[in-house]
């Protein structure tokens, strides 16, 4: 089976393409343009360098968020026009359990971290069984002084936020802090692919009609149209 995956969580794009044997292709790019300059050449790309074409491939898998609002709605609508013109799945991934994915077989718990501004982060906690990150603490918009509370003990950090806040994290958590390489930290499409691989395989396809953004924190031009309103 092959399997293209797209993540648009951060700035940092990323289309990739697995099969049931390994990771064929991966192309990521961290630059000014936006996602929907680039994506579809970036799959068009991706596509022709592999020598396959759209209906050579079984599935799409997705990020869903948290993340940037623009991005993930770029990069779910990508995917929701692909499974409408070829018939074939979409697999929904969550953006932080890619993200622990980076890192199998950690001897402390996984936190992955995205910047969520207002001094915030999304975060969510995750262990290792041995094979699969299973969740230990939902998706949530939280202080890093919040979080501090929620982890016992020490905790392994990824995800871009943990670059960003580097400093504070030290200050916060102490030596119970952990920090992934920089070659771990960037959202993957083929973390998000192979995570796709596993769905497609036990039959967790996503409902095109239902499938959303996981946000988590609601857009701000939604909430300053609700002041609005309420002002009226």
């Amino acid at each position: 089976m092959f399997i293209l995956g797209i993540e648009t969580s951060t700035k940092t794009g990323s289309v990739g393409v697995v099969s049931d044997d390994c990771i064929i292709a991966q192309y990521s790019l961290n630059i000014a343009l936006t996602h929907s300059e680039r994506l579809m050449a970036t799959v068009d790309r991706v596509l022709r360098d592999t020598g396959l074409a759209i209906a050579d491939l079984d599935g799409f898998a997705v990020a869903i968020g948290p993340g940037s609002f623009t991005g993930l709605r770029i990069g779910i609508s990508t995917v929701k026009g692909l499974a409408f013109a070829t018939g074939k799945p979409v697999l929904a991934v969550p953006t932080l359990q890619a993200l622990a994915w980076n890192l199998p077989f950690a001897l402390h718990p996984v936190c992955p971290l995205l910047d969520a501004r207002k001094k915030e982060v999304y975060a969510a906690l995750y262990k290792n069984d041995g094979s699969f990150p299973v969740q230990t603490m939902p998706e949530t918009v939280i202080s890093l002084s919040q979080l501090a509370e929620q982890v016992d003990g020490s905790a392994v950090f990824t995800g871009e936020g943990s670059h960003i806040y580097r400093a504070e994290i030290e200050q916060t958590f102490g030596k119970r802090a952990l920090f992934a390489p920089r070659s771990a930290i960037l959202p993957s499409a083929a973390a998000v692919a192979e995570i796709g691989l596993m769905m497609l395989r036990s039959g967790k396809h996503a409902d095109l009609d239902a499938l959303t953004p996981k946000y988590i924190r609601r857009p701000e031009a939604e909430v300053a149209w609700e002041k609005k309103q309420r002002s009226r």
